[in-house]
């Protein structure tokens, strides 16, 4: 019975010793922190890792996180400088950095700062129009974070940053800022608009104006190219007729012409007389028939001599007698062709009888030898 005894005695020895060193030895994860009450009493706080304290005695109260907690509060309406209630989703960053001033100095720091910043955020925005709380949120933020952390740090709590999420004006007021917002944007289109007209006419304007002045230069230097051009062409149009002229000048000096090669030139030239496009009347001039009389000279003095004339030959009469030319040459021709005499008229041939060739002039007023452009 006394080892019975013994033995439940042992064993719960052993569970109470057991139970004292768990209950004495705390493990505390990082970024964490403990308070350590001693009876009813602030102790001291366990930082993170193997802790040691006293069973039965102390008290370890929850853990508390020291790792910057993000907390978002629903949006909150407030009556901005102009009477317009606006709802404002914020978002607040802070920090625990006195686990003791956090635990002992306010009750619940999470909804202590989400009151202080509903507060806060109405005092700020409420000296605010809505138009400036709409493009002033860098200024909300800085003045929140700056009253927040001044409040907050006697509760051991940095407040880090505090961002505004939204502000929601009212259905009214944002159904007249889009109306404004798009007359503005029209005005600042059609402003854009007639400022690209005017610089496209501008610059279209001026692009006529140097395409002009380019054409009008590009005109003038053809003009003178061309100018250039054919009076360089002329002078050597010019310098070839009077080469041709001088080699032909002396050709025929050279050659000693004598009347009927002169006769013979003349006949050939009488149709290209003719040739023109603009001639209505041809006049025959008289001395066609002298000319003609020369040629027939000309083929006659190449054929074989003819029979002495006899009383019998001379009287007899006929065609043929009557058409043999004489042998000798014919001074008015031969003095017409050569400039040497005057104007010749004999026979008589049609209306245009003593006229003289057209384009030919006076034979007998200009000589041929005396031709200043032949000489």
């Amino acid at each position: 019975m006394s080892t019975l005894v013994a033995t439940i005695l042992l064993v719960v020895l052993v569970i109470l010793v057991v139970l004292a060193i768990v209950r004495s030895v705390r493990i505390i994860p990082q970024a964490t922190a403990g308070i350590v009450e001693r009876f009813g009493r602030y102790h001291r706080t366990l930082n993170a890792g193997l802790n040691v304290v006293t069973p039965f005695v102390d008290r370890l109260r929850p853990l508390i996180d020291l790792r910057e907690q993000v907390v978002s509060f629903p949006p909150q309406p407030v009556i901005t400088r102009d009477n317009l209630v606006v709802g404002i989703d914020t978002v607040i960053y802070f920090q625990v950095t006195d686990p003791r001033a956090a635990t002992y100095e306010v009750a619940n720091y999470i909804t202590a700062v989400e009151q202080l910043t509903v507060t806060t955020l109405r005092n700020v925005v409420g000296g605010m129009d809505l138009e400036t709380a709409l493009t002033s949120r860098d200024q909300i933020n800085t003045e929140l974070r700056q009253e927040l952390d001044e409040a907050t740090g006697k509760w051991g709590i940095r407040v880090g940053r505090v961002e505004l999420k939204a502000i929601e004006p009212p259905s009214s007021i944002q159904d007249s800022m889009e109306k404004q917002m798009r007359a503005d944007r029209d005005k600042r289109a059609a402003i854009l608009s007639a400022e690209g007209n005017k610089q496209s006419a501008i610059l279209n304007a001026e692009g006529e104006r140097q395409a002009a002045v380019l054409k009008a230069r590009g005109d003038s230097e053809a003009a003178v190219l061309r100018a250039e051009a054919e009076a360089k062409a002329q002078a050597a149009r010019a310098r070839g007729q009077a080469e041709a002229i001088l080699t032909v000048f002396r050709a025929i000096h050279e050659g000693n012409p004598d009347q009927r090669l002169l006769a013979y030139q003349y006949m050939q030239m009488l149709p290209q007389i003719a040739q023109g496009d603009s001639n209505k009347l041809w006049i025959v001039p008289s001395e066609i028939g002298k000319a003609l009389e020369g040629i027939g000279g000309l083929i006659g003095g190449a054929r074989p001599q003819a029979v002495p004339a006899t009383p019998d030959t001379m009287t007899s009469s006929g065609p043929g007698s009557q058409l043999d030319p004489p042998g000798g040459r014919h001074a008015g021709l031969e003095g017409w062709l050569t400039g040497s005499g005057g104007p010749v008229h004999d026979g008589a041939i049609g209306d245009g009888e003593g006229r003289a060739v057209p384009g030919a002039g006076h034979a007998g007023s200009a000589p041929f030898n005396d031709d200043p452009s032949l000489v």
